[in-house]
Formats: C-alpha cells, structure tokens, sequence
C-alpha cells in the first residue's frame, strides 16, 4: 500500500503492481576482465533501486527522477528497460468524506452531489480514479564513466477494476471506508474546488503520451566497487505543448546524486534529488520551484536471477499557501 500526498488516513491510492525488467543485449552484462579485477563476483551483482516515479496526483506531471540504477557497462553497449506501474487513486478531503459518510447506498456522482460539494464550506477535493504507466527507457554507455538515456511515457486514466479489491483490504484490517461505499465502484471522479483551481468532472483522456525526458549520467567508479556515486542530469521536454492531465507544457530541469555501498550479497542506497519545475497538472499553477527528493534503499542478492529491494520515497509537496490551506495537501509526500 502507498500513502498518497501524506500519512493521513481520509486520502489513500495503493500501487497494486509494480514490474521492472531490464531488457539488455549481452554488452549491457559486466565484462569478464572487469568482474576479474573486482573483489565482488558475479554472482553478486546488484541492479540498484527500483526506478519507479511519483504516481500520486498533484504533481504526476511534472519532472521526477528516477532512482539510478547500480548495473555497470561497457562503453559503446545499448540498453533497454521497461517499467509498468499501476495506481488506485482514492484522495478526498475531510469535509467531502464527511459529506459521503452521510449518504446511503452507492450511486454515480451527479450534479446533484457535485453542488454539494460545492457548498461544503471550505476548500473541498475529490480524486477517483486508477492509471496505468509505461515507461521505456533507452540507455547509451560513451564512456567507463559517461552515458546518456531517454525515458518514453505513456498513460492510461481509467475507473479501473481494484476498488472492490482495496475496499475489502480495508475492511479486513479494519481501517474504515473513507466514503467510498458511497460512489459507484470503477468510475472516475475528478471534483477540485480549491483555492486557485475549480474543476468538476473534467474530461479525461483515456490515455496518451507524457512528455519525454532525456538525461545524461556521469559514474566516479567505472565498474563494480564497494562505493559509488553517481551524478545524474535531466530533462523532461514538452513536445505538443500544455494537454489538460498529459503535459504541463513546461520544461523541467533535475539533478540527482546517488550514494551507492556494495557488500557481497548486500547493497545500500542513498538518492538525493531537485527538480526545478512549474507545477500545472491537476492544480494550474505558473509558478516555478525546486522540489526536493529523497529516496533510501536496501537491496540483497537473494540468488542468481532474484534480488530483494525496498527503498522508501518522501519528497516535498508541489502546492504552496497560494494554491491551497489545506494541510494535507501542503504535507510532504511518502
């Protein structure tokens, strides 16, 4: 389970799978000459931190970098990664899930119910819905320590098929309803009346591309060492201009340094990240920022073709005073 925007328990989205695979032409492995020179064998080679990315609303748009990966290649080898993530979203303030407690049965949120909201007192927000992301991500090696990357995206906005599934998770460990037994399972609902931003049931796009981002990647140590660090910059590049809930229109710029500690089977991790963007996905905003990232991760090299990670993410939320007074959404997120 994932906690959206913040620990509080009224806004919940669970990421219900997660595949990483790497998919790589004999180069991309380490060379044999170098696995001689190292004191790590092979067999406990690690692939570094999960590179997922943010899936949480409220800042999906924008640039975020992924965690760096701990695979070592030779120069001039290709590489070739695939990442598949899938997200429930069920994000709610306090007096909108206090208003859904009130109603009985289910049914799908009408203008009846949207004026409701409306007049609730207060800012008032509902997020309802599940998306599906691709990312394909093609990787160059120059140099032992030079290499470049470009990160293709595709989204699918959807109601989905787990809400019956998360709510019976909650059920059994007893974690309340947060107003969901009073929606229409699998439908989307978008309903944002905010400080700076009104939206009732826009239009989503059953899917589309996200904007590209290209990077470049620097290594201190070329191949596998107890200690790394690795510097990475990158780009994300609005190719069509602002699209309502597909592209901010804007260019974001990020920098990430990653600390990296190997022994035998075991490996740790350390990412510090800052994304310089304009935030305008869910929340419209011109305003431009530094958003800071951290992620912490623990890998162990369980056999030849399976490694175990955890790694825990917890960056500064993209809203400010001006877009919102509501605290959870002002909280870093985790």
């Amino acid at each position: 389970m994932n906690r959206s925007f913040a620990s509080r328990v009224r806004r919940d989205g669970a990421v219900c799978a997660l595949l990483a695979a790497v998919l790589a032409p004999p180069a991309w492995a380490q060379s044999s000459s170098t696995l001689e020179e190292s004191a790590q064998p092979a067999s406990h080679t690690h692939f570094g931190l999960l590179r997922m990315r943010d899936l949480t609303p409220f800042g999906f748009l924008r640039l975020d970098m992924r965690p760096a990966h701990a695979v070592s290649a030779p120069p001039g080898s290709w590489g070739a990664e695939v990442e598949l993530g899938y997200q429930n979203t069920w994000a709610l303030s306090p007096n909108v899930e206090q208003y859904l407690k009130s109603l009985p049965g289910r049914r799908r949120l009408g203008p009846n119910e949207i004026q409701a909201i409306r007049d609730l007192p207060g800012e008032a927000y509902l997020v309802d819905l599940e998306l599906g992301l691709v990312d394909v991500a093609f990787h160059r090696q120059l140099t032992n320590h030079w290499g470049v990357y470009a990160v293709l995206s595709g989204v699918v906005y959807s109601g989905g098929f787990l809400d019956a599934t998360v709510e019976s998770f909650h059920s059994t460990f007893g974690q309340g309803s947060f107003g969901r037994p009073a929606v229409n399972r699998n439908d989307v609902n978008v309903i944002l009346d905010l400080k700076r931003t009104q939206a009732y049931q826009p239009e989503l796009p059953d899917g589309g591309l996200l904007d590209p981002t290209f990077g470049v990647r620097y290594t201190a140590v070329a191949g596998p060492a107890p200690w790394n660090l690795v510097i990475e910059g990158a780009v994300k590049v609005p190719f069509d201009g602002a699209r309502p809930f597909l592209s901010t229109g804007h260019v974001d710029f990020g920098v990430q340094v990653t600390l990296q500690r190997f022994l035998q089977r075991h490996a740790a991790y350390a990412s510090l990240s800052g994304v310089y963007t304009e935030s305008g996905d869910f929340v419209p905003s011109q305003r431009t920022q530094v958003v800071p990232t951290l992620i912490l991760g623990y890998e162990y090299k369980l056999s030849d073709r399976t490694n175990l990670i955890a790694q825990t993410y917890v960056s500064r939320s993209v809203l400010n005073r001006d877009d919102t007074d509501l605290g959870e959404l002002l909280k870093a997120k985790y």
